[in-house]
């Protein structure tokens, strides 16, 4: 019957007094995660998205534009043909974004490493890992380097001395280095802005090649990278005299973190706001101060610089196909709802900042008078270290940043072709146009008309956009790597994660799975399957976060230690165990979220 009628099918049957079999009838099973591409052996694929916090699907032009990327990045590092494919192992499921590590897992150098590899997907990958390492199935079958060795032989005789280069620099002045990293963005956003195109052939070809210009920004890259590392390698330094909450805490209250100058911004647009102005955006549904604000009917309160500046951010940010704020400023306004309610001065955001930045000094200086009585020189070097880390790894956020400049070009240009395909009634709507990808859209601009196949791509994306579980580990069969793994042994009613942010908070949780309509209020305990940037606003009246996905490094960890907000990630079945109004409590320290 599936083959009968392109998907799984829940069948209705029943035998007469002949035994005679009669067929009732046959529905589509819904409910079932959509089966990966058939391949002729089986494959691993882990779910990727979660770390750019994106576990709704992508719209097609958006998963087709994300592949392109990958495939403009692989060959500038001299990848492509490797284990990974030419676009980094990308194999879209259900719209959303797996990576295929099947290769990897048969590669008899490689194998026994992936498990440390996928740590920072979180603990729950690393878990499944060790389960294909034993399963036969996967038993190693090749040997040698996962990648073509020529190529990246030539690559990394540049690579290798400029890294050294850069590392030694930008060491000796890490400002500097900050300031080209910034220089470098803000000409990324100059070259992102399209010139006046005659047709859609030329849109299309722009669209095409805007990321390059960011896959090759190394300005952007290498102080990135060298932050992250400067943040990290204290850990090995300290092992011993540190736990990782107190070292979590020195990356508190970061400076020159994008993303959190982006959510004090909006916060500081709060508070200076007169009366009028409070009562308005206190009162007034989200959606009407939209369609306020693009009538010109809403008072100057500062909205146009701030998304002059981050406009083109958005929850689900990496997916052209999803609207910018500065096309939709529904949430900004929901936002700013939710800072209005805060009243304690204690619990502003920019107090919790400053606080959570003035704890990260003292453990520096903690850290340093523990390990000097017994590691002299190694103290040194790990406050050497840690001093350098806050001052270049709040980057971490700029690269994402920077490459949504050459994204919103994309959609833009897109939105532009479907305008010119709408008219020439080669699609229903201008809209649809998000629902193709570029080869597709290309045979478009050239006459075909994609009408129907835009309109069944949209209705399959619908379905799954209501989707709100999604397997993180699947074989080719179609088989939830999870669903099959032995129980987690009880944990006395606890949900048990992994501690992201240190601390411990009780209060009431708020379940939110769309945060475009969402608000927090102050002291309630944001849970949801997982977090970007685009959500962080929400951050800044939340007590905790409790997350089902990610990873200590992905996004919102990331900025939640900023602020100092307790975080427990990777908490299977969070946002189904747990319900608004509940009280829990959420400990870091044991990775645990307990009733009460």
């Amino acid at each position: 019957m599936q083959e009968s009628f392109g998907s799984p099918q829940d069948i209705e049957w029943a035998l007469d007094r002949d035994g005679e079999l009669w067929l009732l009838q046959s529905r589509a099973i819904t409910t079932l995660f959509p089966l990966p591409p058939r391949t002729d052996d089986l494959r691993v694929y882990f779910e990727m998205g979660h770390m750019q916090g994106m576990l709704r699907p992508f719209t097609p032009a958006g998963m087709s534009a994300m592949t392109h990327g990958a495939k403009l990045w692989m060959d500038s590092a001299g990848l492509s043909g490797g284990a990974f494919g030419d676009a980094m192992g990308i194999v879209p499921v259900g719209g959303r974004l797996f990576m295929d590590f099947s290769d990897l897992l048969r590669n008899k150098r490689f194998r026994s490493r992936l498990p440390q590899m996928m740590e920072v997907y979180g603990p729950r990958n690393v878990e499944i890992v060790q389960r294909l390492l034993t399963d036969p199935r996967f038993a190693p079958t090749t040997g040698g380097l996962p990648f073509p060795v020529a190529p990246l032989l030539k690559k990394s005789l540049v690579v290798v001395p400029k890294a050294k280069f850069e590392l030694i620099r930008t060491l000796i002045n890490p400002d500097a280095a900050r300031e080209r990293a910034f220089r470098a963005t803000e000409k990324l956003k100059r070259q992102a802005r399209a010139p006046e195109f005659a047709n859609s052939q030329q849109r299309l070809r722009f669209a095409e090649e805007v990321q390059r210009d960011f896959m090759t920004a190394s300005e952007v890259i290498w102080p990135l990278f060298i932050g992250i590392l400067l943040g990290q390698l204290p850990k090995s330094l300290l092992k011993g005299v540190a736990t990782t909450s107190e070292l979590d805490t020195v990356l508190g209250g970061l400076p020159h973190n994008v993303t959190t100058e982006m959510d004090l911004a909006l916060w500081r647009l709060t508070t200076g706001l007169d009366d009028e102005a409070r009562e308005l955006l206190r009162s007034t549904p989200p959606a009407e101060l939209t369609d306020r604000y693009r009538a010109g009917e809403l008072p100057d309160i500062g909205l146009d610089d701030f998304l002059a500046r981050y406009g083109h951010r958005a929850p689900a940010e990496v997916d052209v196909g999803m609207p910018r704020w500065s096309e939709d400023p529904a949430q900004i306004f929901a936002t700013i709802a939710g800072y209005l309610r805060i009243t304690d001065p204690e619990q502003a955001p920019d107090r919790r900042f400053e606080k959570s930045a003035a704890r990260a000094e003292a453990m520096i200086d903690e850290l340093f008078q523990r390990a000097r009585r017994e590691r002299p020189v190694r103290a040194h070097l790990a406050r050497f270290l840690m001093r350098r880390a806050r001052k270049l790894t709040g980057l971490r956020e700029l690269g994402k940043f920077a490459w949504l400049y050459s994204l919103q070009a994309v959609r833009d240009q897109l939105l532009r072709i479907g305008d010119d395909l709408s008219r020439r009634g080669l699609l229903a709507r201008p809209g649809d146009v998000l629902f193709l990808e570029l080869d597709e859209i290309r045979a478009a601009v050239g006459g075909s008309d994609q009408s129907a196949l835009a309109a069944e791509r949209k209705a399959r994306y619908d379905r799954e956009v209501r989707r709100r579980a999604v397997p993180i580990a699947v074989l080719s069969d179609g088989t939830d790597l999870e669903a099959t793994a032995p129980p987690a042994p009880a944990a006395d009613g606890a949900l048990v994660g992994l501690g992201a942010s240190p601390g411990k908070v009780t209060g009431p949780a708020r379940v939110v799975h769309d945060p475009a309509t969402a608000r927090i209020e102050p002291g309630e305990i944001l849970v949801a399957t997982t977090t970007d940037p685009g959500w962080t606003p929400l951050f800044m009246t939340a007590a905790g976060l409790v997350t089902e996905t990610g990873s200590p490094m992905a996004h919102g960890p990331t900025v939640a230690r900023e602020y100092g907000i307790p975080a427990v990630i990777c908490v299977r079945d969070a946002t189904t165990e747990i319900t608004t109004g509940q009280i829990i409590t959420v400990d870091a320290t044991s990775g645990t979220v307990t009733p009460g």
